[in-house]
């Protein structure tokens, strides 16, 4: 037997031992050289009568991530080019069979005769979980680290080893389906509780619970293989079936308002893979897996959610000559909420963190957020007094700038005023030591402006958080003019460290993202002013796929600060810079009627105490005209919300803000909810093609004015049949 990936070996009691260590990889993954390396070990497994049954576990901290994405992605290209060779049929079976193969493999474990136990430590999830499934017991460790659960649908996937089939036999149908649309991560004692484990140990005696299992005369025969299963829902034609179905249907549509097919294809998965036996069950999963393999749906989600972000994770954009950064210990100007959640990432992170306000009550008002997100996460079994503890400890508040002289990294989240944060940085630049980097946490004021009022400019970069900071994954590093690589690589080396996913942009008013949200804004107030109902508006933006509509988004980001930032815009830039009806909406709520946004409970929403928000009644009297429902085209209406979006992207790469669209398409996603079945702003525009979208565009600016014009460099790819994946390939080749 030729392993690669697995180290194979039997006891004196004949139990096989089939430990999943990788050569050279950190992480297990499922690839075809692991699927090789399994058939010979379920081969082994059944032919030798000396060999009771085998346990599968891993020689690595975690038991393995799941498949290989790039293994599916090589799928759909050789099905691209058996189709041109070979036609469309004899493509189609290639890919199918191809697509199918691991779900027949862990259908050829669990039905070999042999007992085969998983003994799960760390992350098991996705395709290695299936493997999990496909083993007749279950022993997950009692670490901290332990996490099952099946998460393709967050890369526009589904289960395809068998996934659909085994966790709706194991489980209540309507506890399946909840489980396989959400795709979360489930703590072991949860996952024993589920019936998706059968125990839960210690690390250290997880292999041998499992072996025990086995000579204890384990089962070799899965519980739906056994004569007479009933599922745990009973059958789908059954008065309790239709208790589920018409409601998980109702619900599938309004959480995903259609736009995401592998949600559609789980459902129909186990639909129907419930009214059939196990194999034609699997064949059914088999063929939906190989229909949504072929969506541009996944192709743009696997592209951006998992290739693209893993490679911004592991520090694509990285200027590769800076030595790495060993940050210990991080200075935090500004307690409020944007400064106290940047010192609570830094502290989880295990680093040392000096928190600075005007006064020492200040600062420890900061620290005490701190507190309460610890207690939080405390009070819901995900963490320990003493982590609290812990962590309180590394955050020392102080009022005196002079604290701050043994920060590697100091950074501002003061108010912002130009001439506040200038005053800062003089401030903090005479306390820290000659290396330290200063970076801005500025959300719109351009960094190259604000690095003025420092001394050493080339060790000033933007660090642009989004709120609240312990939710939000995406940090924009901003590079001004005269920022350094040092600077650079010193800010992506701390957000690396506080796992967050970073994207490096270049300087500009808004930089990337709240140009994107300014123009997502724009357009729902432009409804508005134009008559479009409220709720049509609202409804249109999450219809299209964003999170919430824009004025939902607008109440959450604050009315008065949307003011604000209008009003600076204009003083430095002029009238013409803004738009006069927005404007003048913002200073009506604001101003004449008192309406702040969620922050004081009134905004284009009103928020009771004790009662979902609801649309503010009054909206109706602040628009000039009102529109028949009935003739307003949402179609056009959700267009709108994405292409304004789209095309502001688009101009940031023509502009230089953007180099590289992998960070437009993982900023868009992470930084503000765009579309995620979309791939992101701009896999929005090459999977619609750019003369499609062009033509798209041009239609709404026909009708909707200059903001949908469509800037050169769409043009340009749409005259060449160019996409901007094509163009940045080009350019780094």
């Amino acid at each position: 037997m030729d392993l690669k990936n697995f180290r194979f070996e039997t006891d004196a009691d004949g139990v096989a031992l089939a430990t999943w260590d990788m050569p050279g990889r950190s992480m297990n993954v499922i690839t075809e050289g692991v699927m090789d390396d399994l058939a010979q070990i379920v081969q082994i497994v059944s032919e030798d009568a000396a060999i009771k049954g085998c346990v599968i576990t891993s020689g690595k901290d975690n038991f393995s991530g799941g498949a290989d994405l790039t293994m599916l992605q090589g799928l759909g290209r050789a099905y691209e080019e058996l189709r041109a060779t070979a036609g469309e049929e004899a493509a189609m079976v290639r890919f199918f069979e191809e697509s199918r193969r691991l779900s027949l493999l862990f259908r050829r474990l669990e039905t070999c005769g042999k007992p085969f136990a998983a003994a799960i430590s760390g992350i098991c999830l996705g395709g290695a979980f299936e493997l999990a499934l496909a083993c007749h017991h279950r022993v997950a460790s009692d670490d901290p680290k332990t996490r099952v659960g099946l998460p393709e649908i967050k890369v526009g996937l589904f289960p395809g080893g068998g996934g659909t089939q085994r966790v709706a036999r194991l489980m209540q149908t309507g506890d399946a389906l909840q489980m396989l649309f959400k795709g979360e991560q489930i703590r072991p004692q949860m996952a024993k509780g589920m019936g998706l484990v059968h125990a839960v140990a210690p690390k250290d005696e997880i292999v041998a619970q499992a072996k025990a299992w086995i000579l204890g005369g384990g089962s070799a025969v899965a519980p739906w293989d056994v004569p007479k299963f009933k599922a745990p829902s009973g059958k789908v034609y059954s008065p309790a079936g239709m208790m589920i179905w018409p409601p998980a249907n109702a619900i599938y549509r309004r959480e995903t308002h259609d736009n995401y097919p592998a949600a559609k294809a789980i459902l129909a998965s186990v639909y129907e893979g419930l009214q059939l036996p196990m194999d034609l069950a699997l064949k059914v999963e088999s063929r939906y897996f190989a229909m949504i393999l072929r969506t541009s749906e996944a192709q743009a989600m696997i592209r951006t959610l998992f290739i693209s972000m893993g490679e911004l994770n592991k520090g694509a954009r990285r200027p590769k000559d800076v030595p790495p950064t060993a940050l210990k210990r991080v200075g935090v100007v500004g307690a409020g909420f944007m400064g106290a959640g940047v010192a609570y990432v830094s502290a989880n992170a295990g680093l040392d963190v000096v928190l600075i306000d005007q006064s020492i009550e200040a600062a420890e008002k900061g620290k005490a957020y701190a507190h309460k997100l610890v207690t939080d996460q405390i009070n819901k079994g995900r963490a320990k007094t003493a982590d609290r503890e812990a962590l309180l400890a590394r955050i020392t508040t102080s009022a005196d700038y002079a604290d701050l002289r043994d920060c590697e990294l100091v950074i501002e989240a003061v108010f912002e005023d130009p001439k506040v944060k200038a005053e800062v940085i003089r401030q903090v630049e005479a306390a820290i030591g000659p290396d330290a980097i200063f970076a801005s946490n500025t959300s719109t004021l351009p960094i190259s402006g604000l690095a003025e009022a420092s001394a050493r400019p080339e060790q000033f970069v933007g660090i642009h958080f989004f709120s609240p900071v312990e939710k939000m994954m995406l940090v924009e590093i901003i590079r001004g003019r005269a920022t350094g690589d040092r600077a650079v690589a010193t800010a992506l080396d701390y957000v690396r460290a506080v796992k967050k996913t970073p994207i490096v942009v270049n300087d500009s008013r808004g930089f990337f993202a709240n140009r994107c949200v300014t123009a997502y804004l724009l357009e729902g107030h432009k409804m508005l002013l134009e008559g479009v109902p409220p709720a049509m508006i609202e409804s249109a933006g999450r219809q299209a796929g964003m999170p919430v509509g824009p004025l939902s988004l607008n109440d959450e980001v604050a009315l008065d600060l949307g003011l604000k930032i209008a009003r600076a815009t204009e003083a430095q830039l002029g009238p013409d810079a803004v738009d006069p009806g927005q404007k003048q909406l913002l200073v009506e709520l604001v101003e004449n009627q008192g309406r702040l946004g969620r922050k004081n409970r009134k905004g284009f929403y009103d928020y009771p105490e004790s009662a979902p928000k609801r649309l503010w009644p009054g909206l109706k009297d602040l628009q000039p005209t009102h529109l028949d429902p009935d003739a307003v085209d949402f179609a056009e209406l959700k267009h709108r919300l994405l292409v304004v979006q789209a095309l502001e992207a688009a101009r940031t790469v023509g502009e230089g803000v953007v180099v590289d669209p992998r960070e437009a398409d993982v900023g868009s996603i992470l930084g503000f909810g765009f579309a995620p079945f979309t791939g992101g702003a701009l896999s929005y525009i090459d999977f619609m093609g750019a003369q499609t979208f062009v033509a798209l565009a041009q239609s709404l600016e026909a009708k909707h004015g200059a903001r949908f014009s469509v800037p050169e460099n769409v043009l340009a790819m749409a005259r060449d049949g160019g996409t901007f994946y094509g163009t940045a390939g080009k350019q780094a080749a």
